[in-house]
């Protein structure tokens, strides 16, 4: 699978089934946890966990504006050809990023031994309970997470962005 069909398949059947509730911080780190489910190509009615976390931070160095950095998204392994073409493929489609830097990091990598839907309200009773607000939970395709991961942080950039204009319209 290339990029551009990896990328349709993400917007297809990418669902963010609870987002953070805070807002991004936007003159320091944030990090972003996750819990990314995925249905299993290999161990059919299972359910792949990927819990991860994402660090969005400034870059040390300017940047020009729409060059963000993608770091940990392994996407020289899964797509060799157009991992180095990740800013003008988001560029051509019209999606532009903060030129920060994205570090995912991944945790862990687990298999739920139950259908989607299953690993869905297990992972949901689990975040109401320990009252989580900063970690999202996502549900995905196994072979394209890294676009429904960017697509996450895509819906949290999207949401700060009219809290921004608000906050700027207010003070004026």
């Amino acid at each position: 699978m290339n990029l551009d069909e990896a990328w349709k398949k993400a917007l297809k059947q990418t669902q963010i089934l609870r987002s953070r509730v805070k807002p991004l911080q936007t003159h320091a780190a944030t990090q972003l946890p996750y819990i990314f489910l995925a249905a299993s190509k290999i161990n059919v009615g299972d359910t792949v966990v990927r819990k991860g976390e994402i660090a969005v931070e400034k870059p040390s160095l300017i940047l020009p504006q729409n060059t963000p950095q993608f770091e940990g998204f392994n996407f020289e392994e899964d797509f060799p050809a157009g991992a180095s073409l990740l800013n003008s493929f988001f560029l051509i489609r019209g999606i532009r990023f903060p030129s920060y830097h994205y570090n995912n990091k991944i945790e862990s990598l687990d298999v739920f031994e139950g259908n989607p839907d299953n690993a869905i309200r297990k992972y949901q009773d689990i975040l109401q309970k320990s009252e989580d607000l900063h970690t999202g939970l996502i549900m995905g395709a196994e072979d394209c997470w890294q676009f429904s991961i960017i697509i996450f942080i895509c819906s949290l950039i999207l949401r700060q962005a009219e809290g921004d204009i608000q906050g700027l319209m207010g003070s004026l």
